[in-house]
């Protein structure tokens, strides 16, 4: 009884993240990802504009914690976070956006998985084909600063078109969207505002 106790509450909180909450958890998600988009920008100043190396361009949070940005843990916890978000908010998702939203999710998913790659092997020391330090399969082709900048990008150029679609539906979305997110109806060409 106690499970489905559980799983009822979970399923009211997916339900309301989805509808009537749907709006300030999509706020709430950009306000994150647009906080770690400023720290991967942040340490690309630090290495192509400052003359930083690698090992010392840690964007903004790494100058104050710098063992908190090398940690696999913390990249991790973000990766599996933003995937649980983008699984948890496309149920509030309908037509172009949707499409969109799943496209940035599925690409997330597979972020996610480098990952847990790179954790599983800072927690075994058994780093992938005997490199030096933990390696994801995308890194064995491009450095590990020019790919995060290049998963944040396909993830999020995905991610906003979603939100801008979902934002801006057209009169077919709107009329199947459960939130309340879309409500902002555009006027007809030439009426005018009462």
């Amino acid at each position: 009884m106690t499970a489905t106790v559980g799983t009822s509450r979970w399923q009211g909180v997916s339900e309301a993240l989805n509808t009537r909450w749907h709006k300030a958890a999509l706020l709430a998600y950009m306000i994150v990802v647009l906080a770690h988009w400023a720290e991967h920008i942040t340490q690309a100043v630090q290495i192509y504009v400052l003359g930083w190396p690698v090992a010392e361009a840690n964007g903004a949070v790494g100058l104050a914690f710098p063992w908190l940005v090398r940690s696999e843990w913390l990249h991790y916890g973000y990766a599996i976070g933003m995937m649980v978000a983008f699984i948890i908010l496309r149920h509030g998702f309908v037509g172009r956006s949707n499409t969109w939203w799943r496209t940035a999710m599925w690409i997330q998913i597979w972020h996610h998985f480098e990952h847990l790659l790179l954790l599983l092997q800072a927690l075994t020391g058994a780093h992938l084909l005997g490199e030096a330090k933990p390696t994801s399969i995308a890194q064995l082709i491009i450095p590990r600063v020019e790919l995060h900048l290049f998963y944040n990008t396909i993830v999020f150029v995905p991610m906003v078109m979603a939100m801008v679609y979902h934002m801006r539906p057209k009169p077919e979305e709107l009329a199947s969207m459960r939130c309340s997110c879309g409500t902002r109806r555009r006027e007809p060409a030439g009426a005018s505002p009462a």
